[in-house]
C-alpha cells in the first residue's frame, strides 16, 4: 500500500464518528507498506495489511458466503475479460470503459472507484487525477488489480466451452500510472475514508449489488469534496431479491418511497444534498459479460453524471 494513502483513512468501523488511523508495527519495500497493522486509537480495532492489501472490510469470517463467489477463478475470468477484452483486440467487447472515462473531467485532487473489481476504471481514472484509490470487498479482485498495478501485463484462461480454455494476455497503456493507482479491500457501504476527501467519485454498477444501497450513495456523498467534485454512477438497476430485499431497492417498485426508476430516484437524492449536486448529464452505456464464446450477457447500465 502506498505511503500516501494513509492520510485519506479512517476506521470504518466507527462510522459516523471518524477516528482516523495509526500504521502501527509494519515493514515495507520499495517505498510501500508490504505488511503492517492500521489501528484505532478510538475502539481499538487493527487492520492488517497483507502482501501490500489493506484489508478495511469485514473480518474474514463475516459475510464469507456473500462474498464467496467474488473469489472464484471463473468469476475473476469473466471479470478480467469485461475490463480488459480491449487490449488484446478481442472483437466481440464494447467500448463501455472508454465511455464511462468520457465523461470523467481533468480535476486536481484524488479519485475514488468504488466497486473497482479487477482495476479497469481505477487506472482510466488515473488519467484524469492525482491519486486514485480502487475500492472492492473481494481479495481477489483487489490482489489481481494489485497484480496489474505492479507488473503492468496479466496472462489468464478464458473459457471457450466446458472445460476447454484458452490463454489471453495483455499489457497495460502508458497513459495509466501505476504511481497515481491504489486498491484495498473495503465494503461500499462503510468506506474507510474521511468526509470530503475526494475530488472524484465513481460507482459502476455498484447500486443494485449491494445489500444496503441507499448506505453506498450515503457513502458516496459523505466522502466527496463538498466543492469543486464530480460523481458518475451508472448501473443497470437489475435489483435482486438474493442481494438485497425489496425494502432498501431505490427503484424498480410502483410504491413507496422509491416507487419508479432507480436513475431518477438516485437524481432526487444527490439534488436533496445539503450541498446539492448539478446534474450535467445522463445517458446508458452497454457492456457485456463473457461466460464464454457462444454465451454473453449485453447489459443496458444507466448513468448520471453530477458535480458540485
Amino acid at each position: 500500500m502506498k505511503h500516501e494513502v494513509l492520510k485519506y483513512l479512517i476506521c470504518p468501523g466507527c462510522l459516523p464518528e471518524e477516528s482516523p488511523l495509526r500504521l502501527g508495527t509494519f515493514r515495507s519495500s520499495h517505498g510501500e507498506i508490504t505488511e503492517g497493522r492500521l489501528e484505532c486509537p478510538r475502539c481499538a480495532k487493527a487492520y492488517l495489511i497483507t502482501d501490500g492489501i489493506a484489508c478495511l472490510g469485514e473480518d474474514p469470517g463475516e459475510g464469507a458466503a456473500g462474498r464467496g463467489l467474488y473469489e472464484s477463478e471463473e468469476l475473476l475470468s469473466t471479470y478480467l475479460w469485461t475490463h480488459y477484452a480491449d487490449l488484446f483486440g478481442d472483437p466481440d467487447v464494447t467500448a463501455a470503459y472508454g465511455e464511462w472515462a468520457a465523461q470523467i473531467a481533468p480535476t486536481s485532487g484524488a479519485g475514488l472507484d468504488t466497486g473497482c473489481a479487477t482495476g479497469r476504471f481505477s487506472f482510466e481514472m488515473s488519467a484524469k487525477c492525482d491519486l486514485v484509490i480502487g475500492v472492492d470487498s473481494s481479495m481477489r479482485f483487489v490482489a489481481t488489480a494489485r497484480r496489474l498495478l505492479r507488473e503492468r501485463k496479466l496472462s489468464f484462461k478464458v473459457k471457450e466451452e466446458g472445460r476447454m480454455y484458452c490463454e489471453k494476455s495483455f499489457l497495460l497503456p502508458p497513459q495509466w500510472n501505476s504511481q497515481r493507482v491504489e486498491f484495498v479491500v473495503a465494503d461500499a457501504r462503510a468506506l474507510p475514508f474521511r468526509s470530503g476527501a475526494f475530488a472524484c467519485l465513481a460507482s459502476l454498477n455498484v447500486i443494485d449489488k449491494t445489500p444496503h444501497p441507499f448506505k453506498h450513495l450515503e457513502e458516496v456523498c459523505r466522502t466527496a469534496r463538498a466543492g469543486d467534485s464530480q460523481v458518475l454512477i451508472s448501473d443497470p438497476f437489475s435489483w435482486s431479491e438474493d442481494i438485497c430485499s425489496h425494502k432498501h431497492w431505490l427503484g424498480g417498485t410502483a410504491e413507496g418511497r422509491f416507487a419508479g426508476p432507480g436513475i431518477d430516484n438516485i437524481e432526487k437524492l444527490l439534488l436533496k444534498q445539503t450541498n446539492g449536486w448539478t446534474i450535467e448529464r445522463r445517458g446508458a452505456v452497454w457492456w457485456k459479460i463473457r461466460n464464454h464464446r457462444n454465451h454473453f450477457e449485453l447489459i443496458r447500465s444507466l448513468f448520471l453524471k453530477a458535480h458540485r
